[in-house]
């Protein structure tokens, strides 16, 4: 719980997906801050995955070369803000940490050489381009899907990769806006051909459009932005900043605006130094007006901020006497993109469409991988990626 704002991205920019390509000499940057505000030993190590995140049957050795671990040497004590932190950061994978193997990765954080002390984890990926993905987004067909759904048709080009059995050592897997709770796995080809495999007319690659995020401003603590309502400090020095209630959009129509696609920025406008510590934190009161509560499941505050996760840390509560949801998060400043997305019982993706609508034109970010398990060994490389936009594809 002392641990905030940890961020895991391709180095040279801060809105990069943790995706770097192998043996590129590309760099990851991981960063967080500690709240308690000392010095603590923070160590980190990283574990490969297969293509479901499952951790994989190599051995360390397998796919690191040089050290197992590295230590987090290089911090920055807060400066100038009324909570006090301490910021973390570290580049990898370095000269003492190479990665050997392609694929998926987790890197987790742990604490005084305890491997159990466990901090912190966040998803990688180290790809090795040896197949080509094209690919087309449009507006899926049929009865209401056409209003409200994005249809991605793609191709897998192997010219000069052999894929002896597609259809068990391929695994595909598509992801929007960088989400991991809504990503299809397991998309088998359509029409194959020697060196093409072509995937299309498949109702797996149809994503909801949703909404464009919404979004909040707390670069400056001293002055309302459009979304803020009040802004206080309570009698423990804590800076509050209370959001405008929302509206449910379900039902609105729709209208484009620029947006980071659940993404953030740490910044503090009211300051020209460090933004990395001198960037100081309030705590967020969200509420969402819904008139009778949901009984077969819960709402959640969605997006980067929270990691993509739907858990209790971003929980909303139903709150009978002002008949709404609310959740306070405790955020460093900067600017936000956020959503709710409904988490049904005994499912796994979270659903947006409930409170935010669902529009086919909506801006959004995909992702393709192409795992591929060659004959004879136990794990599973990332042969392939394609980002697109709906909006640029």
């Amino acid at each position: 719980p002392n641990i905030k704002s940890a961020q895991l991205y391709e180095s040279t920019w801060e809105f990069s997906a943790p995706l770097i390509k192998f043996n590129s000499g590309e760099q990851l940057r991981l960063s967080f801050d500690d709240l308690d505000g000392d010095q603590k030993q923070y160590s980190l190590s990283v574990i490969h995955c297969d293509a479901k995140w499952n951790p994989s049957d190599l051995m360390q050795q397998e796919y690191l070369q040089g050290f197992y671990d590295l230590n987090i040497i290089n911090f920055s004590f807060s400066i100038n803000t009324l909570q006090k932190y301490t910021h973390y950061s570290i580049l990898f994978p370095t000269q003492n940490m190479i990665l050997t193997k392609s694929g998926n990765y987790i890197v987790y954080v742990y604490k005084d050489g305890d491997k159990k002390d466990l901090v912190l984890s966040r998803r990688f990926m180290v790809y090795d381009e040896k197949v080509t993905v094209v690919s087309t987004i449009q507006q899926a067909i049929g009865d209401d899907a056409q209003y409200e759904k994005q249809h991605i048709d793609f191709s897998i080009i192997n010219s000069s990769y052999d894929i002896t059995n597609n259809h068990v050592d391929l695994k595909v897997v598509l992801t929007q806006n960088n989400r991991w709770d809504n990503a299809v796995y397991d998309i088998k080809p359509t029409f194959n051909t020697p060196q093409k495999l072509t995937y299309s007319l498949d109702n797996a690659s149809t994503f909801n459009g949703g909404n464009e995020f919404r979004y909040f401003d707390t670069r400056s603590l001293r002055t309302y932005t459009e979304r803020i309502q009040n802004s206080y400090k309570d009698e423990n020095n804590k800076n509050h900043i209370e959001l405008t209630p929302e509206e449910n959009r379900r039902i609105k129509n729709y209208i484009f605006y620029p947006d980071f696609n659940g993404s953030f920025l740490i910044k503090n406008k009211d300051m020209n130094g460090n933004q990395d510590v001198e960037a100081d934190y309030a705590y967020v009161h969200f509420f969402m007006p819904y008139p009778v509560p949901e009984a077969s499941g819960n709402f959640y505050v969605l997006g980067k901020m929270s990691n993509w996760k739907l858990d209790k840390a971003n929980k909303m509560e139903y709150d009978y006497a002002k008949k709404g949801y609310k959740c306070t998060l405790y955020l460093k400043q900067g600017y936000y993109n956020y959503m709710y997305a409904f988490l049904s019982d005994n499912t796994k993706a979270g659903d947006e469409t409930i409170t935010e609508g669902n529009h086919w034109e909506t801006e959004n970010d995909y992702s393709i991988y192409v795992y591929h398990r060659q004959r004879g060994t136990y794990y599973d490389q990332l042969i392939g990626i394609r980002r697109l936009n709906s909006r640029k594809p």
